[in-house]
């Protein structure tokens, strides 16, 4: 920890230390948060997501003040690394997602966290009947992954929730993630965004950094960064407006408004340009056998044709999605099959939606319930980090 206290910015030793001790020392359990930035509604999630869960031992999920549940799907057999994993819980549950054959990574800056993820190591595998553990922590750094040991190319997957927006340097945070995912892999990450640039005031604030709001990216620059990076373009699966409820820390935000988002950011490999194609999921994946809410703009029911355009028919030819799509180039439409292309023409019509703020208004206005503990996609449970 000296040596990277010692090559960081005296902003960035600052911040590092002030989040320590928010999440090491202030906060004791989710309810001493002092907004709902992390409590907003969310889609139900399967139930066998849900009875993982129910495996993780009392206190690591006591220790959790994360926002809902950031678990992509089809993770058998996958390398996942969780990027600010607090005590645990997230990485407990994937570990008995991706099964002994897969592996899930923990990093944390704050070592009274990790310290309480690793206590819990032996108990979960003993519980899953595992004979080899598949879950590591590691102390350390989001944005100084390789400092930590994590090498090139090792992960199939990345998950952050709700936590990027913490770091102060989120270019790096990005360069770092793009580092460690395979050619094929996937950034799936919550995180609170801002409707316009902070002002230094709020960006300076402890209370308000700590509560996930004073670090949150203005929401455009997300793209901006990711592409300069090397990622496709962020594909925004799910978001819903935040609403402080704290007299004092809202008078100082303003006009600036917030939303928790979840995006997808694809690596993938250097090829020649993609082709537009029909797709046709073939079911199957664990929780979505049915059907594939892949993000906010495409939902792959089990044997309906659908033409994606060039970007997303690039992601699932080359990302572990591959094995569960019949990919085919667009030749026309048969009979039986025109009403499925005409129904996606009236979608490509319109622009497909980026803007989270524009979504999480859509889907507030739909106010989507959910039972106590099962949300997932955006913040649904107090934790911030």
């Amino acid at each position: 920890m000296l040596t990277l206290l010692a090559v960081a910015s005296p902003e960035e030793t600052e911040i590092w230390k002030d989040v320590q001790d928010y999440y090491g020392q202030v906060l004791k359990k989710s309810a001493d948060l002092q907004t709902n930035a992390c409590v907003t509604p969310a889609r139900p999630v399967p139930k066998h997501i849900r009875e993982a869960l129910q495996n993780v031992h009392e206190e690591v999920t006591l220790r959790y003040y994360g926002c809902g549940l950031v678990l992509p799907e089809c993770l058998e057999s996958c390398w996942i690394l969780d990027l600010g994993s607090g005590s645990g819980r997230d990485c407990y549950a994937l570990s008995q997602l991706v099964g002994e054959k897969g592996h899930v990574t923990g990093i944390d800056m704050t070592e009274g966290q990790v310290e309480v993820a690793k206590k819990y190591i032996a108990y979960h595998m003993e519980r899953y009947g595992f004979q080899t553990p598949n879950v590591s922590f590691v102390h350390g750094y989001i944005e100084k992954l390789k400092e930590a040991g994590i090498k090139n190319e090792s992960y199939d997957i990345v998950i952050s929730n709700c936590v990027i927006n913490l770091v102060p340097d989120k270019q790096q945070v990005l360069q770092e993630v793009y580092r460690v995912l395979k050619h094929g892999g996937e950034l799936y990450f919550s995180d609170v965004y801002a409707s316009l640039e902070l002002p230094e005031d709020i960006r300076k604030h402890k209370v308000l950094w700590g509560e996930c709001l004073g670090g949150a990216l203005y929401w455009k620059d997300l793209a901006i960064l990711a592409q300069k990076i090397g990622f496709c373009s962020p594909r925004l699966v799910t978001a819903h407006l935040i609403t402080i409820q704290n007299k004092e820390l809202e008078s100082m935000t303003g006009d600036c408004r917030f939303v928790s988002a979840t995006f997808r950011l694809f690596k993938l490999p250097k090829t020649g340009p993609a082709k537009r194609c029909q797709v046709i999921y073939n079911g199957g994946i664990t929780g979505h056998e049915k059907e594939l809410i892949f993000d906010a703009n495409f939902t792959f029911k089990e044997g309906e044709i659908v033409e994606v355009d060039e970007e997303t028919a690039a992601i699932l030819k080359n990302s572990r999605f591959a094995q569960d799509f019949l990919i085919r180039p667009i030749g026309g439409c048969s009979t039986l099959e025109s009403k499925v292309c005409l129904t996606f023409r009236s979608l490509s019509s319109k622009d497909i939606i980026t803007d989270p703020f524009k979504l999480a208004e859509e889907s507030d206005n739909m106010k989507p319930r959910c039972a106590p503990g099962v949300a997932s996609g955006g913040c649904g449970t107090k934790k911030c980090c």
